[in-house]
Order: structure tokens, then C-alpha cells, then sequence
């Protein structure tokens, strides 16, 4: 039961009401787009992870998503569908996707008016109503959202914690790191993301303020397609035939682990991280509880990649040899390089063996990871809320976020973490943890690449900023500039 604060001031001019609240979460549920946040919420509230089976079928009902929020008089109440670690649902509640948003606004710009007769009309959505309508009531508002460009945000006067110290945010997308380089150095650019590889170029540049080390809650991993959409334009032939590869080509765990042994963790670690990653056997970062330490994990070995593609599809692989394309979203240079050492190692194995690493821009490759259309991708998971359910529920569960885009299922698998989230006893979910981490490694539904360590680079005039592994981006209420 949660009692709603009086007095909160909207930026389209209202008021925040318990009844915003309610509409705000049963909002999420009756959208839960592919790949989103819902399943957060859906979990504790209905008891499922997603309101569609595999088909696209709606298998929730009105009822369910009304009855799990609801309106007592000034108080807000969630009805858990079943026993849940309350400390994980105020984490949940916490985050930007249980933001409230203000009901008639959201209705006037075309989202879910908050009736049933027609609410699956709205689920998964491919554009949200929302995204470039502000029904909000946060520090800052939208000013103007360039698409490619910028985003500009202004500052909300009427903020019920008092206006922030800064009149405008603006962010930036400046691709070319020179361009950006030189707006930091000259104090055009307060804040800036400095890809590892440049980083010794700001190395003892004045005024200029740096936080390096920054343990992080996140992995990125190399998954594996088990089937891939037989119309994919990135397997070429779709068929084991020295020109392409089936659908199902990474069915076999042999070519699941000969991948793994041929990925050159030192090397990548050294030259595109300069030292500042760790490489992790599973998908629990270090930091989280329940992290194995001792958990084995794949190095780098050619001989033993060599062995398992020579068992792979009973041999066919070694013989016929293969082609996929392996996928990067344009200007990330850690997945690019991270695909190109694939392809040398993989290529040097067998002269059969051919990769191509196609370059493209990040809607086209979400949109290519969400229809299984690609035949392995890299990706990465920031924590959400800290704890091991939040990593091994999208790596490993069959209704996960990357797990069903991969269409990876093991009973024994969503069995154990559906118990290690529903218990409390500590002993016993680690337990379950460090078997799960065990099955990663047996399994390899995917291998991970890193866990990063994380940088902040700022201008020294810049106040109040502090460091918050699971919040990403920069919270721009705490900042001022001071001359």
C-alpha cells in the first residue's frame, strides 16, 4: 500500500492523482512491448513474464491487470500474484519504467484510454504513443527532440522537490570522435563518453575531471541463434552447403562451443578495453550476490574449437564448411572488434569457414535481434535492479529477454530461477545460482565477452555529480556548473 503525495505538479499542467498511478502500471502491462521493461512488473504482479505466448496470443486477461492495481482512497495498492522479495519490487517501483505519467495527457496523445473493451489493441505496439509526448512530471521537460541529433530538455519550475540548479540539458550525438574530442577541450561539451581506445589522448588535458574504474553491473555476451527466421538475409543460402547455414545451425552444441574456444578474450580485453574489463564465466557480474568465482569458464583455444567444429553436425561443418554474417550496431567499436576477431580466428581455423561483419545502424539491429534474424549478436544487459535474477532471467529463462529472441529453452533451467526468486533463504539461493551459472558453461546458450569497468569524464566546473552503477545515464536534477 503506498500513499500518493498531494500537490505534484504535471508538465502538461495537472495534478498527480492515485488514479495516474494506477493507470501508469497497468499502462506498462497492457503495452509490454517486445523487449521491454513489463516483465518487471509483470512477474510479481500476474505471475507471468509476458501477457503473449509464442504465437503473439494474448494470454492475460482484463481482469487480471485491473484487479493487480488498484485505488483505495488516497493509497495505491499492488496485489502480488505470488510470494516476491519485497526488497526487488521497491527496486523495480524505482526505476524509469514505474515513472508516472499523467492519465488525460497520455489519453489526449493517443495511448490506452484505460478502458477494457478494446486494450489488447495496444499491446506491443511499434511505436509507443508516448515517445515524444511529455505527460510527466520529472525536473525537466521536453523542449525539442531532434531524431539523430539531440535532445534538448528544460527545466521544470514547478518540480515538487524545487527547480534544479541547471536551466537546460542538452544532448548531444556527435559520432566523430574528434568533433566531440574538441568540444570538450574548448568547454562547448560539459560531459562527454570517451570510447576506451581514445582515452589516453585526454590523458592530463587542464580542466578536465575524470573518474576511472568504476565497477559496473554489466555484461555483454555473444548469443547464439538457436532458431533463426528461415528468411534472414544474414545466412546466406539457408542450408549446410559451404554457401550458407540452416536455421538451426546453432542447435548443435558443438558449434556453440567451437565459437567459444575461438574468441580471444586477453587480446580483446588488452587492446580494446586497455586492461579495463574482466572476463567473467557467466552471466552474474562480479559485485552481485551469488557470483561464482570458481565457476569455469572458455579461454581461448584453437585447438579445441578446431575439435568441436569437426564434431558439429556430425562432421558435415568440417567438410562443406559455412557462411553467416555476424551483425554490429554502427560506432560501437567494442561489438565491431569483437565480431572481427571472431571472424579471423573462426577463418584461420578452416579455409571453408567464412564470416562477414556487417556494419548497421541500431534500429536495424534490434529490430534483427527481436525477429531472430540474426544468426549470433552481441549485446549487453545493464542491471536493472541488483540482484542475480535481473542477468540470468533474460540470459537463460526461455520467456527472457535475449533467451526467447534466441528461442533457448531448458525446463531445468526456468524451473531453478523461477524458485531462486521466490525464495528467501540465502543458502538456498545460492545454491541455485552457482548450479545455474554450472549450466551457462555446460549449455552455452551464450559466452560472455566482459564486464566492463566504467569511466566519467567531465569538465572540472561541473558540481554534483556522483556515481550510480545501477542508474545509467546522467541525472541532470544533482548537477550545477560552477565557474
Amino acid at each position: 500500500i503506498f500513499p500518493i503525495r498531494k500537490g505534484i505538479k504535471t508538465h502538461d499542467g495537472g495534478e498527480i492523482t492515485p488514479e495516474d498511478v494506477e493507470y501508469s502500471f497497468e499502462r506498462v502491462m497492457v503495452q509490454d512491448r517486445d523487449g521491454g521493461p513489463a516483465w518487471m512488473l509483470l512477474d510479481p504482479l500476474l505471475g507471468v513474464e509476458t501477457t503473449r505466448d509464442s504465437e503473439g496470443n494474448i494470454v492475460v486477461t482484463a481482469e487480471q491487470i485491473d484487479k493487480a492495481v488498484e485505488v483505495e482512497g488516497d493509497n495505491v495498492v499492488f496485489h502480488l500474484a505470488k510470494p516476491y522479495p519485497l526488497t526487488i519490487f521497491l527496486q523495480i517501483l524505482s526505476q524509469t519504467w514505474s515513472s508516472i505519467v499523467d492519465k488525460e495527457c497520455a489519453i489526449r496523445h493517443g495511448a490506452w484510454p484505460g478502458t477494457w473493451n478494446n486494450w489488447t489493441k495496444y499491446n506491443n505496439p511499434e511505436v509507443p504513443e508516448l515517445q515524444e509526448a511529455d505527460c510527466g512530471s520529472g525536473p525537466f521537460m521536453l523542449e525539442k527532440w531532434e531524431h539523430g541529433k539531440e535532445v534538448s530538455l528544460v527545466r521544470f519550475d514547478d518540480y515538487w522537490r524545487g527547480p534544479a540548479k541547471i536551466k537546460r540539458a542538452v544532448i548531444k550525438k556527435v559520432d566523430e570522435w574528434s568533433t566531440r574530442k574538441l568540444m570538450f577541450l574548448k568547454g562547448d561539451a560539459d560531459i562527454i563518453y570517451v570510447p576506451t581506445q581514445y582515452a589516453q589522448e585526454l590523458e592530463g588535458a587542464p580542466n578536465i575531471r575524470v573518474y576511472k574504474n568504476l565497477p559496473t553491473l554489466a555484461v555483454t555476451a555473444l548469443f547464439f541463434t538457436f532458431e533463426i527466421d528461415p528468411e534472414s538475409p544474414y545466412i546466406g543460402s539457408g542450408k549446410l552447403d559451404g554457401k550458407g547455414i540452416p536455421p538451426d545451425f546453432f542447435k548443435d552444441i558443438n558449434v556453440r562451443k567451437a565459437f567459444a574456444y575461438a574468441f580471444d578474450w586477453d587480446t580483446y580485453i588488452r587492446e580494446v578495453w586497455q586492461g579495463e574489463a574482466e572476463h567473467i564465466p557467466g552471466p552474474i557480474p562480479r559485485g552481485l550476490p551469488f557470483f561464482n568465482p570458481d565457476q569455469p569458464k572458455y579461454e581461448f583455444n584453437l585447438t579445441k574449437a578446431e575439435e568441436y567444429f569437426k564434431k558439429a553436425w556430425n562432421g558435415t561443418v568440417w567438410e562443406k564448411g559455412f557462411y553467416l554474417e555476424i551483425l554490429y550496431n554502427v560506432g560501437n567499436v567494442q561489438r565491431k572488434t569483437a565480431a572481427e576477431i571472431l571472424k579471423e580466428n573462426i577463418e584461420k581455423i578452416n579455409p571453408k569457414f567464412k564470416i562477414y561483419v556487417r556494419g548497421v545502424e541500431w534500429p536495424t539491429y534490434l529490430r534483427a535481434m527481436v525477429r531472430g534474424q540474426l544468426p549470433c549478436f552481441i549485446v549487453g544487459w545493464l542491471a536493472d535492479y541488483p540482484d542475480p535474477h535481473n542477468f540470468v532471467f533474460p540470459f537463460m529463462h526461455s520467456k527472457g529477454t535475449y533467451a526467447a529472441w534466441q528461442h533457448y529453452k531448458n525446463p531445468k533451467v526456468d524451473e531453478l530461477i523461477d524458485k531462486g526468486i521466490r525464495t528467501s533463504d540465502p543458502e538456498e539461493r545460492k545454491q541455485i545460482y552457482y548450479e545455474l551459472q554450472r549450466i551457462y558453461y555446460e549449455d552455452v546458450p551464450s559466452v560472455v565477452l566482459y564486464q566492463p569497468l566504467g569511466r566519467h569524464y567531465e569538465r572540472d566546473w561541473i558540481q554534483g555529480w556522483y556515481y550510480n552503477p545501477i542508474y545509467p545515464g546522467i541525472y541532470f536534477y544533482a548537477l550545477s556548473k560552477g565557474y
